[in-house]
């Protein structure tokens, strides 16, 4: 059977289970504020008897809250059980099984009849999301080469900006079906919503056949002793075939160690990622992924039409203006894929969050001063509980803006590089899997928090996450190392250090970036590749001693 063996093929494939996550969420933040949408799933106060206008209210922000989290909430499962899958099928028939959960979680959506079966449908996608979303970046981990592993994982994050904006103009389109933003509780067509709801189907086909001719991870074929292709997928993709690639030679000789030394490990629990030698990593792993979700990025995503109808926008020109935010995501996490393996994942991480407080700190102190409360939010949609009108409501759309260009750029694609190459092959499955389960979890809790948030403390949940903003910059500084341009099993050394801190390894604001180094050894340079392999035998002989 043919076998795609160029790396970045492998990557746009696998990359567009990223999309599965972005189509979700556009297709809500589009859809939540049309009158189709609010008139179908109607419990607001304008539900029921209509009001004067004919026009309904939507969801009360409890019912709609829990609709949104519902996905997330799934998530969280899916994340937890990808590692038992993926260590079990292997990380590719992993991703292929996620396909088919969601195939089966969007036609429940589509066909909806209430919002208890479209919180049914959303917790079904969810648990592909979490496979997904803690899987791809573990297969395209193991099999790029290092020098290049940060712009290869990255592209999730961009596949994950690139669904979003896809499904979002395919619902700006899908707005306009009858009478589009004129519709009122008696002239609604459901195909506004059942039409991106169906659609969103595509990707995950297309995903499925697209893994059916890429290779297994080389890595999970070694731990389970499948040596000749484990060797030949590593010279498909690293040596266009050719297994007598000096890199090849030794990137097998660092996998055979690797597990060797693994071996007495066999069979790995979750409770091993919390012994003394692996917590610290496991704690940095997790705290990655809930710092992404207290940015404050997704309820951004989710809720994007509230925030623009309180600076004044309404109906379609709402709709427009949330689409530009979506278009700057796309644009800028470019850049991070190019050149995040040059700038390194530590500063990268600080960066993002110094900006992305400012921003949130910014829009605050706009709603907090400028800011009208709007006793029971605008058009009866209690989120929606202030207004702001000229100068002060196009500073609110532009710190918006601002904060989705720094945080696409930065936490946005590194936070699903960094949690794979923190953990040694035995446990990378499962850690990798409990990492992003707490991502899940968190987005659930926001996606109820916020709603409720915007209708009572309003101004004030930004103050929130820009606090949250300040706490992760303390400790990405003091705990988060350098992990770009090194081997996955060098970055073993870092935690392993035995001049470093007990139990920490080397002090992270210690540690920096290696990738002209190994670029060189992936070009075939012998010295380099035998004085790599040597520091990582003088390491792995430390930690054996230790552990002896």
């Amino acid at each position: 059977m043919f076998v795609v063996g160029n790396i970045y093929v492998i990557t746009a494939v696998a990359v567009i289970g990223g999309a599965l996550f972005g189509f979700d969420i556009s297709s809500m933040s589009a859809i939540i504020g049309t009158p189709a949408y609010k008139c179908y799933f109607n419990h607001g106060p304008s539900g029921p008897p209509f009001n004067d206008d004919l026009h309904c209210s939507g969801l009360d922000s409890l019912s709609q809250g829990g609709v949104t989290a519902a996905m997330p909430a799934g998530s969280w499962l899916g994340a937890l059980i990808s590692g038992f899958v993926s260590d079990r099928l292997g990380r590719k028939y992993a991703i292929m099984v996620g396909c088919v959960i969601w195939v089966i979680g969007s036609v429940i959506i589509c066909a909806s009849q209430n919002m208890g079966m479209l919180i049914a449908g959303r917790i079904i996608n969810g648990l592909s999301v979490g496979i997904e979303s803690a899987q791809v970046p573990v297969y395209i981990s193991e099999i790029a080469p290092p020098s290049k592993r940060g712009r290869l994982v990255g592209s999730q994050q961009w596949a994950i900006t690139w669904g979003i904006l896809i499904m979002y103009y395919i619902s700006f389109g899908c707005s306009f079906i009858g009478e589009g933003n004129n519709a009122t509780s008696q002239n609604y067509s459901e195909s506004v919503f059942r039409i991106p709801w169906g659609v969103q189907m595509v990707p995950a086909v297309l995903l499925f056949l697209g893994m059916m001719i890429l290779p297994e991870s080389p890595r999970w074929l070694a731990r389970k002793d499948r040596w000749e292709e484990c060797q030949s997928v590593l010279a498909l993709v690293h040596s266009k075939g050719d297994r007598n690639s000096p890199f090849v030679v030794a990137e097998m000789q660092e996998i055979r160690d690797m597990c060797e030394f693994e071996r007495q490990n066999k069979d790995v629990t979750y409770l091993e990622l919390l012994k003394p030698n692996m917590i610290n990593r496991t704690m940095i792993g997790i705290w990655t992924q809930i710092w992404s979700q207290l940015t404050g990025m997704n309820v951004m995503m989710y809720y994007i039409t509230y925030v623009f109808n309180m600076a004044g926008y309404e109906g379609d020109a709402t709709l427009l203006a949330s689409s530009i935010q979506y278009i700057i995501n796309v644009i800028m996490t470019v850049p991070a894929l190019i050149w995040v393996d040059r700038w390194g994942r530590r500063p990268t991480l600080l960066i993002g969050a110094t900006l992305m407080m400012i921003w949130m700190f910014a829009n605050a102190g706009i709603m907090g001063k400028y800011g009208v409360v709007v006793p029971g939010g605008i058009d009866g949609v209690a989120e929606q509980s202030m207004r702001l009108s000229g100068a002060p409501a196009k500073g609110l759309i532009a710190c918006t803006y601002l904060f989705v260009a720094s945080y696409a750029p930065t936490w946005g694609p590194v936070s699903w590089v960094y949690p794979p190459e923190l953990y040694p092959l035995r446990v990378r499955g499962k850690a990798v899997a409990l990492a992003t389960s707490f991502n899940w979890a968190f987005n659930t809790a926001l996606g109820l928090f916020v709603p409720t948030a915007f209708a009572n403390i309003r101004y004030q949940t930004y103050i929130i996450f820009g606090v949250f903003l300040a706490a992760m910059l303390v400790h990405v500084f003091f705990l988060f190392p350098e992990t770009a341009g090194k081997t996955l099993e060098e970055t073993e050394q870092i935690f392993e250090d035995p001049n470093g801190i007990p139990y920490i390894g080397t002090p992270a604001w210690k540690t920096s970036t290696s990738t002209k180094r190994t670029a060189a050894a992936e070009s075939g340079d012998v010295e380099v590749i035998g004085e790599k392999m040597a520091g990582e035998k003088r390491a792995a002989s430390y930690t054996e001693a230790v552990k002896a």
